[in-house]
């Protein structure tokens, strides 16, 4: 009886040796392993997207809990007052917000003004630099994102406030500013190296200089990614307080100087919200809704930019 080994030998084919029955067989075999295999990977399907659901679920359940407690004690002190009127003395009724609003604006405005420009131009470097030096600043970076937030407000009040004996929204911004820079550098970092590099070798082959290339082909075709990045910087900046208490300080009053101390609604958040006076608590939940509101409104700006950026790209 001729074998399989010999009909493979001679270029035949096995299955026209087999009977029918056979065949059957082997296809009856091939088809239930196929349908336990589908059984499998369904299930595992399934379960995988349930438990996907379930982390999702348990992520948003303390968000919105939070989003919600805080529209609802704040809706209670929103006016318009609040906007546009100072503080007042603790138990009188009535006062607002305004010094912290321009206080915040000015001082994550200057902060934002420093660290832009320097996280961009050490981003470039990175990108386009190779050596240990480019190694060592990309760890520091990574380092720094790490770092809380009290930590370095007590370095800028070391470095600041502690030799000039004067607090300051200067101050502040500058501590925020270190608290922006490694967010900034390694957001346009990534930005950029998602630049393909055919568009560099295509540029210095035309006879551009570096730096014309880097401004005309890398910052343009990531800016997408850059403008989102450094607006999801500012929009943490924005909420944080630790820096703020070791170097602006606070203040009562309408204070543009920068020089001088200067209010912002975190230490408002702070200040108002430990007191047991009820108006001051509520004044406090307002000023955290605002704040809540403006974040959302610098992820929504940082979003709509980036899409429209994209598309006048192309």
């Amino acid at each position: 009886m001729t074998t399989d080994l010999e009909a493979d030998r001679r270029g035949s084919d096995p299955a026209r040796l087999l009977s029918p029955e056979a065949i059957e067989r082997r296809r009856a075999v091939v088809r239930d392993a196929s349908r336990s295999t589908l059984r499998r990977r369904r299930a595992l399907g399934t379960s995988t997207r349930v438990a996907c659901y379930v982390a999702l679920v348990i992520a948003l359940v303390p968000l919105v809990a939070l989003i919600a407690y805080t529209v609802k004690r704040g809706v209670q002190g929103l006016s318009v007052a609040l906007f546009t009127q100072l503080p007042v003395p603790q138990g009188v009724p009535g006062g607002g917000v305004y010094n912290a609003i321009i206080g915040t604006l000015i001082i994550v405005g200057l902060a934002a003004l420093v660290a832009i420009p320097v996280g961009l131009a050490v981003a470039l470097f990175l990108v386009d630099s190779r050596g240990k030096l480019a190694a060592s600043i990309r760890f520091v970076a990574d380092v720094m994102s790490g770092i809380p937030s009290i930590a370095i407000g007590v370095f800028a009040y070391a470095l600041i406030v502690v030799p000039s004996h004067h607090y300051s929204g200067i101050t502040g911004s500058f501590a925020l500013a270190v608290l922006m820079l490694p967010i900034i550098i390694r957001a346009d970092e990534v930005a950029m190296r998602a630049v393909p590099e055919d568009l560099w070798d295509a540029a210095l082959a035309l006879g551009a200089r570096p730096s014309r290339v880097a401004r005309s082909v890398v910052v343009r075709t990531s800016l997408p990614g850059i403008v989102t990045g450094n607006l999801l910087a500012v929009a943490r900046a924005v909420g944080e307080t630790a820096p703020l208490l070791f170097t602006a300080l606070g203040s009562t009053l309408l204070e543009t100087n920068p020089f001088q101390p200067m209010q912002a609604m975190p230490l408002t958040v702070y200040s108002d919200g430990t007191q047991a006076d009820p108006h001051l608590q509520t004044v406090a939940w307002a000023t955290a809704l605002v704040l809540l509101a403006f974040v959302l409104l610098l992820s929504i700006v940082a979003r709509t930019l980036a899409s429209y950026v994209t598309r006048h790209a192309r």
